[in-house]
């Protein structure tokens, strides 16, 4: 179920449904919540079962469930086809209709799109693919409202252009795998200095989206200070990688930017909840 994978997940849901401006009762937004986490987890599990050939490949998926043999590859599907069912039906019950919808398209969208179409066509699989990972706050969003306005767009935003450096800094230091994988990320494809260049772009790309917050009335010169810091240094990360030509080098500052991505995200969400709760007080 990528338990990790689906804390940030988790975690970016529950902002956007904490900072939207209805408020729902505390029994609705935990079980919400939990449909979120199943569907999450959902996801995962189609997504090992489909990928469990190349899992068993690569060094960083290889002790993943169903290449070690602890569960066998229908036993996969079929949990994730129950849980998909299950966190949507529970979340139409526990929300709204949209909300219920919107989880629907989140898992169908990384499973058929990302995972069965993207992946092992294009080195732009990770970019198109990663709306699926920027819904979460929306869905947050709609628990609570029932409806889709620009603020929580602003949040998709943000994680949707934070998700390209994220992901190809990870596959820059692991271009070994996604060769063995026959995955063709955008190192495989395009070279390192390539995808250096398209980690500072996006980098900069997810500037005005983070800034955005503070202009549209969703958060104060607080958040607007530290997303800056954040940010800035984020950028000076990518700039310096993308400015590195030693290869171990270059691998040590994109891993340096793969854990830092995460750590960013985190932050920067939780710094718009805190931010939301001080203007509440």
């Amino acid at each position: 179920m990528k338990p990790r994978v689906m804390s940030l997940v988790l975690f970016t849901c529950m902002v956007g449904l904490l900072i939207s401006p209805t408020n729902i009762s505390l029994s609705a937004s935990v079980v919400s919540l939990l449909a979120v986490a199943i569907g999450s987890g959902a996801a995962g599990a189609l997504n090992m079962w489909y990928e469990s050939d190349l899992d068993a490949l690569m060094s960083r998926t290889c002790l993943r469930p169903i290449p070690t043999g602890k569960i066998k590859k229908n036993q996969a599907l079929y949990f994730g086809i129950v849980l998909s069912i299950l966190s949507t039906t529970i979340l139409y019950f526990s929300s709204n209709f949209l909300s219920s919808v919107l989880l629907f398209f989140t898992i169908s969208f990384y499973f058929f799109i990302y995972t069965i179409w993207l992946k092992r066509k294009t080195s732009q699989n990770i970019v198109i693919g990663g709306a699926a990972g920027a819904l979460p706050p929306v869905i947050g969003w709609t628990i609570s409202t029932g409806q889709v306005s620009i603020e929580p767009i602003i949040l998709f935003l943000i994680i949707f252009f934070w998700t390209p450096s994220h992901f190809w800094a990870l596959s820059l230091y692991k271009t070994g795998d996604y060769k063995k994988a026959k995955i063709p990320m955008l190192p495989v494809t395009d070279g390192a200095q390539k995808t250096k260049l398209n980690i500072l772009i996006y980098a900069l790309l997810m500037m005005p989206a983070v800034i955005a917050p503070y202009f549209f009335n969703l958060a104060s010169l607080f958040y607007l200070t530290v997303s800056i810091m954040l940010t800035i240094y984020y950028i000076y990360l990518c700039y310096k990688l993308f400015k590195e030509k030693n290869l171990k080098n270059s691998n040590m500052i994109a891993r340096k930017i793969f854990v830092y991505s995460i750590f960013y995200l985190f932050i920067l969400f939780l710094v718009l909840l805190i931010d939301n709760f001080i203007k509440i007080i």
